[in-house]
């Protein structure tokens, strides 16, 4: 079992940033494909970013596309969330999830074909 170990999230104005980060307890990163989802209040997860286990290949929602950057630091067993230039609509609580495998379809990937889940960090943009 993975555990997925996300911070960095809080309270920040619009048009600021936040640095999200996400460890997997007792296992190395670079042994899985990495990303973020997001769920706002009343509205279903959906995906924001990912990358792939050697960080060679990213992918984004075109939501974020400009302001947002996934990275990861194999070395430091931590993957992050550049969030910059933030909405109100960004706000929602975020998650890291990890699988074996890259996949071209994040944002319709079934949640059952994650094999791992953080438990989220909210973070909150006020206007």
């Amino acid at each position: 079992q993975v555990q997925l170990v996300e911070s960095g999230g809080g309270l920040v104005q619009a048009g600021g940033s936040l640095r999200l980060s996400c460890a997997p307890a007792g296992r190395t990163s670079s042994s899985y494909a990495m990303a973020w989802f997001r769920q706002a209040p009343e509205k279903e997860r959906e995906f924001v970013a990912a990358i792939s286990r050697s960080g060679g290949i990213t992918d984004y929602a075109d939501s974020v596309k400009g302001r947002f950057t996934i990275s990861r630091d194999n070395a430091k067993n931590t993957v992050y969330l550049q969030m910059n230039s933030l909405k109100p609509e960004d706000t929602a609580v975020y998650y890291c999830a990890a699988r074996p495998f890259w996949t071209t379809g994040w944002a319709t990937l079934p949640s059952t074909d994650i094999d791992y889940w953080g438990k989220g960090t909210p973070v909150t943009v006020s206007s």
